[in-house]
């Protein structure tokens, strides 16, 4: 039998604080037992887990590798809107006048991430 991806894993400076913020990003609800302080935290969202783990090392270069959302039930740019206001910074503007184009966005630590498209704006 396969291997399955059973969680990514993110290294960050307060793992309960990131996965909070991840957390509302996905609507996903943390694990029963994470609480602040915790040097680990699981956001349970459907498919494959994320994990937060705390280290002492910071970010130092861009990821190596990231999150690509694309939403169910808002437009791209009604997603981006609510992530910023969760508190995530925008790295790069990639939207194009036609509506094709994503953003690329930074959480709370500085892990960059991407919004495209809904596939329902991608089928319009």
């Amino acid at each position: 039998m396969s291997s399955l991806v059973r969680h990514m894993t993110v290294d960050c400076a307060d793992a309960y604080r990131l996965a909070s913020f991840w957390s509302a990003v996905l609507e996903a609800p943390l694990a029963d037992d994470d609480h602040p302080g915790d040097p680990e935290a699981l956001v349970q969202a459907p498919g494959v887990g994320l994990l937060f783990v705390t280290v002492p090392e910071k970010k130092t270069a861009k990821n190596r590798l990231h999150l690509d959302l694309q939403p169910q039930d808002r437009t791209r740019d009604e997603e981006v809107e609510r992530i910023l206001a969760l508190g995530a910074t925008l790295v790069s503007d990639q939207r194009r006048p036609d509506g094709t184009g994503w953003a690329v966005l930074a959480d709370i630590e500085g892990n960059e991430f991407c919004v495209e498209r809904s596939a329902a704006e991608r089928r319009a």
